[in-house]
């Protein structure tokens, strides 16, 4: 109507749709990347071609290894960016080059078609989405940090758990569908394009509600135009013990995340009947989304170091065992599955406000960004293909062996402290 204007909104609506319009960039990409891995053997051969499907695998899940070691300069890059300019500017720019690389991958060329240039295109486009990653994850988490009540950090990290697993869960219950009504012939043909293509679709969406987005008052009051935001000197010299920290928390998580959301979703693959693992992930994601914000409740009440401790502790029985005696059968599958997502369900719910709390204002993105990105690079990226080498020549046992190191690392650095860094995340309010 002429003349109409718009009610503001008010306080918490606004606290609402910030959150939101944060936590969904988990959404995208973990829809994104575990659908690569679930739809990896299918592609694999059009873009590597090879006699033997291992030799293509191997070359599929190196590109995505490729996206994860370029994780650090996303770290850097948006890191800075969301110190000196602000949180949304590098939430925009981290979902811009996430719905970029998406939709690339859904529409190159295989190499029948256009040669080398097929596994080319594809990786440049894992290398925008690693850049979006390196740097998505330090921004929201920063900005989820500065805007939850002190007594709620793990329940509002939890929020980044469900929707993870929200990603997950559509990507999986959209393969299900895709392989019942297409069938492997068309799957492998041209099916495996849909899930990337609807991948970007979700980006353009998550693009338009970002930009709504407002700063938080703790980066508009305490970073201000302090010299030191954003700066990577800082972070290295002055704060390097939280720095290693950080690695030591992250170590454990990355290298699983690699595995779990890759390896073990194309084993159920060449185990189990054609689009079972599918299944198996929609009933595990399923499953999850019941249990993610109970986790971040629990882990308020008893403590997030206590709580991380316990978790890793089980998880390393658990998923040993389970790795190891994986078969081709629905209950196999889904618990080991559910094993290593459980696991990293109790990781992504506590670890953002360990990590907040490590670093100030000024340079909490970079903070946050720059271990968990090499972290994940060198761990991560080499953990899908190192997984598929050995357990090609029978050494499955001392891959999880040295997963399962990792995760315990973590113990040491849960009970450190650190001295307080000059500020901490406070409180909630936004700002336009």
């Amino acid at each position: 109507m002429p003349g109409q204007t718009h009610k503001p909104l008010s306080p918490k609506r606004a606290h609402r749709r910030a959150v939101t319009a944060t936590v969904v960039g988990n959404f995208v990409e973990s829809f994104d990347w575990l659908g690569y891995g679930l739809f990896a053997h299918l592609f694999a051969a059009r873009f590597f071609p090879s006699s033997n499907p291992v030799t293509s695998l191997i070359g599929a899940f190196a590109v995505l290894g490729i996206g994860v070691l370029v994780r650090p300069l996303g770290g850097i890059l948006l890191g800075r960016l969301a110190d000196r300019r602000g949180r949304r500017p590098a939430l925009m720019l981290a979902i811009s080059l996430m719905t970029a690389g998406s939709v690339l991958i859904g529409i190159t060329p295989t190499y029948d078609q256009i040669g080398f240039l097929a596994p080319l295109v594809l990786i440049l486009a894992r290398i925008a989405q690693g850049i979006s990653s390196g740097g998505e994850w330090p921004a929201a988490a920063a900005y989820l940090m500065e805007v939850a009540p002190q007594h709620r950090k793990s329940l509002y990290g939890s929020l980044f758990s469900l929707t993870t697993v929200a990603g997950a869960f559509t990507a999986s219950l959209l393969g299900g569908g895709l392989t019942a009504l297409l069938g492997s012939e068309a799957m492998a043909s041209w099916g495996w394009r849909v899930p990337f293509l609807v991948g970007g679709l979700f980006g353009a969406v998550l693009m338009v509600m970002r930009r709504q987005l407002a700063e938080t008052e703790v980066f508009r009051r305490e970073a201000g135009e302090r010299p030191t935001r954003g700066s990577l000197r800082e972070v290295l010299v002055t704060y390097r013990r939280q720095v290693l920290r950080s690695v030591l928390f992250i170590a454990g998580m990355a290298a699983v995340a690699g595995t779990w959301t890759s390896v073990v979703p194309a084993m159920g693959q060449d185990l189990g009947a054609p689009g079972l693992m599918f299944w198996v992930i929609v009933c595990a994601t399923a499953i999850l989304m019941i249990v993610n914000v109970p986790v971040g409740l629990l882990a308020d009440k008893v403590g997030p170091r206590r709580f991380l401790l316990a978790a890793s502790v089980v998880f390393a029985v658990a998923g040993s065992y389970t790795y190891l005696t994986i078969e081709g059968t629905f209950t196999s599958l889904l618990l080991t599955y559910l094993s290593g997502t459980v696991y990293l369900t109790c990781v992504t719910t506590t670890l953002p406000g360990i990590l907040s709390e490590l670093f100030p204002t000024e340079n909490r993105a970079l903070g946050l960004g720059l271990p968990n990105a090499v972290t994940s690079a060198v761990l991560g990226g080499i953990a899908p293909a190192l997984a598929t080498y050995l357990g090609e020549r029978g050494a499955s046992g001392w891959f999880v062996a040295g997963v399962m190191a990792m995760v315990l690392l973590a113990w040491p650095a849960a009970f450190i402290r650190s001295p307080a860094p000059a500020s901490t995340p406070s409180g909630f309010s936004l700002v336009k």
